[in-house]
């Protein structure tokens, strides 16, 4: 099972916190997969939205096919995401209920086909990114340390 990442939506873990994550499949038309094949893809402003029994990925940028004619897509299109529907409705229903996000993660394609991995998020505030820009400073250190006193050895 080849699985060939696309996009990495890099942002989503320094703006978000991740709870759960589920495999999606998406709907391209026309030129769309080439680009995506391309790796012309950008997820950063990205969101999924239930609408009417449906979930639709929104801000999502498939850069135009360069070899395409007339019938080239549009960029940032609403595509709707392939899902069962009760697993539809859960994501919906924690999405109003508990204020959670749709975050589109990574774009990828299996087995030939275009999946995205949404996870379920919350927003951080600012005092949590700063924690976690600290934490990850003081690991840096201890490690450089530790690394210093082993040469020493």
């Amino acid at each position: 099972m080849a699985v060939k990442t696309i996009s990495f939506n890099r942002k989503a873990y320094h703006d978000y916190t991740i709870d759960e994550s589920i495999e999606a499949g998406i709907v391209l038309s026309g030129t769309e997969i080439k680009s995506l094949r391309a790796g012309k893809v950008s997820l950063a402003q990205s969101f999924a939205k239930p609408e009417k029994g449906e979930l639709w990925l929104l801000n999502a940028y498939i850069a135009p096919y360069d070899a395409g004619n007339r019938y080239n897509h549009e960029p940032t299109r609403p595509r709707k995401l392939l899902l069962h529907r009760d697993e539809i409705s859960i994501l919906a229903g924690k999405a109003t209920e508990k204020r959670f996000t749709l975050v589109p993660i990574r774009l990828y394609l299996k087995k030939g086909f275009a999946k995205v991995e949404l996870g379920l998020a919350k927003g951080k505030k600012l005092y949590d990114k700063r924690q976690v820009i600290a934490q990850r400073q003081t690991k840096r250190e201890i490690e450089r340390t530790l690394k210093m006193h082993r040469a020493k050895l």
